[in-house]
């Protein structure tokens, strides 16, 4: 406790720890659990996809290698580990490809951190319900979230990745709720997870480890709820603290009034997003606009792309073919193969798709720049984008994207959410298998336990 310099918002890791053990499934709003079991059924299919992946399987070797009590599995493996091998691995894939929804203030993806780590436990303990870990997977979205909100963008021009940092909290407000922390307990585990997150954004220029930052909060998260429940304390005014707390080390300018803002009423658990392209979030509404100008590759000229300084900070450095993540993270990338193909998708985001000489032709008639005037409209329009293309026969087109497609704001139907599922599972399981997980995790409030997703999830596979 750092009594030497002024809480930021007393007792505010107290106030958050008591709500999330205090929440029951019949507190949460049916609009918030509706939500909830999308983003469920959206993060089986990232970390799934996710698995199949090289990075993924790196790590899964490492812990594989490791061994341990056989207790929760490494999905599409066949393997069991230790509850903080499988979820290492497990979240890792969630963020293995760029798919995992997203809150956009406190931009963190929680379905890749909460749903391995709620389904670990629940194998691990056959007699929590469905309706158990809905309840956890809300909690733990609402307090990490809330924590990252008052984070702010800070965190992340400071450097820090908000999916490694701020991350640590879902994880550990989801564990904790399915182990049935008592308050005080709670707020220890909050304390342990404000002290093992981690992750620096220097990884978004190529570096597999950017991957892992999902896998080790989870895993930070997981482990500070199982010390917690131990009676291992960790910092009491863990977020609020004046010195060495994790908004004013780590955010430094923070806004704490965001932590408890409209707390039981204003659920940032329903304010989650759907990504519906397989990349960073920051490009999506320059790749809407970009879209909407249904201009062929052969009639442009030039391209101008105006965002936020937020969104020109995480994507808009030089690109360069320098790994799938380098380009998952790049404007540059996304927009050219945009303008090319009309469309971006997974298979633009091979090893011989991101060095391919049309598109890396193509990017020098790029030109992106901080659009002054979208700055001005705040960070809750930190993703809007303008394009401008200029066409070879003297033509100007311009399109303006203020809210993202899939969006809170500008939403996608549960039938894209469900598209998006099949396509990231297509060639890994069976058509019948994709139909009766999705059936499942959409039914998860109605399920006696986690047993069968679990055993679809498990087996190894192509």
């Amino acid at each position: 406790m750092s009594s030497s310099l002024p809480p930021l918002l007393p007792h505010a890791t107290r106030d958050l720890a008591r709500f999330a053990a205090g929440t029951r499934y019949a507190d949460i709003p049916a609009g918030v659990i509706d939500k909830v079991k999308l983003s469920f059924l959206d993060g089986l299919g990232v970390c799934l996809h996710g698995s199949t992946l090289p990075w993924t399987q790196m790590v899964r070797d490492v812990v594989l290698a490791d061994g341990g009590k056989p207790i929760a599995s490494v999905w599409n493996s066949g393997a069991k580990v230790g509850l903080a091998g499988a979820v290492l691995v497990n979240s890792t894939a969630g963020h293995a490809f760029e798919m995992d929804d997203i809150h956009k203030e406190s931009i963190i993806h929680p379905n890749s951190l909460s749903v391995p780590t709620a389904l670990a436990l629940a194998e691990a303990d056959p007699s929590l319900t469905g309706r158990d870990i809905l309840a956890a997977v809300a909690m733990g979205a609402e307090i990490g979230t809330r924590i990252g909100n008052a984070a702010t963008m800070a965190l992340f021009l400071n450097g820090f990745h908000p999916q490694g940092t701020s991350g640590a909290f879902v994880a550990a407000v989801t564990a904790g709720h399915l182990l049935k922390l008592s308050a005080a307990e709670m707020q220890h585990a909050i304390g342990i997870a404000g002290s093992l997150g981690a992750g620096l954004m220097a990884a978004q220029e190529g570096a597999m480890v950017k991957r892992l930052h999902a896998g080790r909060a989870a895993q930070g998260g997981l482990t500070a709820a199982l010390l917690a429940q131990k009676g291992f304390t960790g910092i009491s005014d863990v977020v609020e603290a004046g010195y060495g707390g994790f908004l004013s080390a780590i955010a430094r300018t923070p806004n704490p009034a965001r932590l408890l803002d409209g707390l039981g009423t204003d659920w940032e658990a329903a304010k989650v997003g759907f990504k519906m392209y397989p990349n960073v979030t920051s490009i999506h509404a320059a790749l809407d606009a970009m879209r909407a100008t249904k201009v062929e590759a052969g009639e442009i000229q030039s391209i101008e792309i105006g965002c936020s300084h937020m969104t020109f900070v995480h994507t808009a450095w030089d690109y360069r073919p320098a790994g799938v993540t380098a380009a998952q993270m790049n404007m540059f990338y996304g927009i050219a193969v945009m303008a090319l193909r009309g469309d971006v998708a997974a298979r633009d985001y091979t090893e011989d798709r991101i060095a391919d000489p049309e598109t890396l032709a193509f990017i020098p008639r790029i030109k992106v720049f901080v659009d002054d005037a979208l700055e001005a409209m705040g960070p809750a329009f930190r993703h809007a984008a303008r394009a401008t293309v200029r066409t070879v026969d003297g033509r100007t087109l311009r399109h303006e994207v203020l809210n993202r497609r899939g969006s809170p704001e500008n939403p996608v139907a549960r039938e894209d959410v469900e598209r998006k599922f099949a396509a990231n599972l297509a060639g890994i399981l069976a058509t019948a298998e994709i139909d009766r997980l999705k059936s499942l995790a959409l039914s998860l409030d109605t399920l006696p336990n986690a047993g069968e997703i679990v055993t679809i999830l498990s087996p190894a596979r192509s």
